[in-house]
């Protein structure tokens, strides 16, 4: 398959997927499906990975169109949750409906969830200006951005340490990684157990009404995640430069705030023996020592010196094993006990993962292993070729799974966009 008939085929799968809705001149929502049948709804970070496939495409105005359309619905304390209901009000599986607040008044009215998800919005963003240089576009969406990632800082830092917590397995963006099988008491490949045990979570988040001092108070699922946290990080960053193209005042105080979190990060989830990054739970900050490759995604970091990037680099990707498939990277090592590599409902435990290795192939490039990123979007490659465009796929055989015509896929026209330059 060609560079262009890969980019052909995603814009056709994201123009296919694209869902509008207008009323007279004005658009009330303009997204597009992560799939045509698994996942209909407006979902905060596949829309932020379709901005940055849609880029690639010199397709501005849909992407412009997608932000506007996932900021129309913010709260006025800058709140946007993980899913945006719009026309389509029915859940797409009945545990969905305990991860919005209860509502017993206007149940047909769009609505959003109460999860957050990574927060990788001003990333999206960044690139959407770079690419375009539409600096009014920006002038008019910055005020959103500050006012998200005010809330993220003033609700989700529980601790004052700087780093932010998700509150469901939900919110990671990986929801049942097998990180969290620890604090469940679970050990294995997953089950109807563990199924309960998860869900359990957002049935007393629910229950307690998303009040999150209430959740912080009783302590039931509390994790401050290694990937989750170096998006954030990443993020501030690119909010710092967004605001020195507009000559905002606010550029120094992201970058000061980035800093700190990428020293908590450092600091509490480097485990230096291991020469990993764990997520961590609790009020102790105890390590999740679960080898997926959120690991890496520190790497990509302004301030991890450099000697901890080869160290973590060549331990668990030159020499390892643990990730060495035929097609990397496994959601989870290929040595843990939760490891499976089939189609399972329980997803992010075992397959491969397009948007994994997204994450790598950039860590890799700004660590100068040219080669090492060369080899992940060939291996990338090889797997839509083989299997197409795929939810996820089987580590060892390529062979695809999950929800078919899934847009993430297109995350490779970044790869290549990046090879090409």
């Amino acid at each position: 398959m060609t560079n262009n008939e890969i980019f052909e085929k995603s814009r056709k799968l994201l123009h296919e997927n694209m869902v509008r809705k207008k009323e007279g001149n004005k658009v009330i929502y303009h997204y597009t499906k992560p799939s045509p049948d698994t996942y209909p709804y407006q979902f905060f970070w596949d829309t932020c990975f379709h901005v940055f496939i849609l880029c690639n495409l010199d397709e501005f105005g849909m992407a412009k169109a997608h932000i506007k359309s996932l900021i129309s619905f913010q709260k006025e304390d800058g709140f946007l949750g993980h899913m945006i209901y719009w026309d389509r009000l029915k859940p797409g599986r009945w545990v969905d409906f305990f991860q919005s607040k209860p509502r017993f008044k206007n149940l047909y009215k769009s609505h959003m969830s109460a999860l957050i998800q990574p927060p990788i919005i001003a990333m999206a963003v960044e690139r959407l200006i770079n690419k375009s240089g539409d600096i009014a576009f920006l002038k008019e969406v910055l005020p959103n951005l500050k006012k998200y990632y005010q809330w993220l800082q003033e609700n989700r830092d529980f601790d004052g340490d700087h780093l932010l917590t998700i509150i469901s397995p939900f919110e990671s963006g990986m929801d049942w990684k097998p990180t969290y099988d620890q604090i469940f008491n679970f050990r294995g490949k997953a089950n109807a157990e563990l199924f309960v045990k998860v869900v359990a979570v957002d049935v007393r988040n629910f229950i307690n009404n998303y009040n999150l001092k209430k959740i912080h108070q009783k302590d039931y699922f509390q994790v401050k995640g290694a990937g989750f946290n170096s998006i954030y990080a990443q993020n501030l960053r690119a909010m710092s430069r967004l605001c020195d193209m507009v000559e905002d005042n606010d550029a120094n105080s992201y970058d000061e705030l980035a800093n700190k979190v990428e020293k908590s990060i450092l600091q509490i989830m480097y485990h230096e023996e291991d020469a990993a990054f764990y997520d961590c739970y609790g009020k102790d900050n105890t390590h999740l020592k679960v080898k997926t490759p959120t690991i890496f995604y520190p790497l990509s970091l302004e301030t991890i010196e450099k000697s901890i990037v080869k160290k973590v680099i060549e331990k668990h990707l030159i020499k390892g094993e643990d990730f060495n498939t035929a097609f990397p990277l496994p959601s989870v090592a290929i040595s843990e006990p939760s490891f499976n590599p089939k189609e399972s409902i329980y997803i992010w435990r075992g397959p491969t993962w397009i948007v994994n290795n997204w994450f790598l192939y950039n860590v890799f490039l700004n660590n100068d292993y040219k080669k090492e990123a060369a080899k992940i979007a060939d291996n990338i490659r090889t797997l839509i070729e083989k299997s197409g465009f795929r939810e996820y796929y089987n580590p060892f055989t390529g062979e695809g799974y999950g929800a078919q015509d899934f847009t993430w896929a297109g995350l490779i026209t970044d790869m290549i966009s990046k090879k090409d330059t």
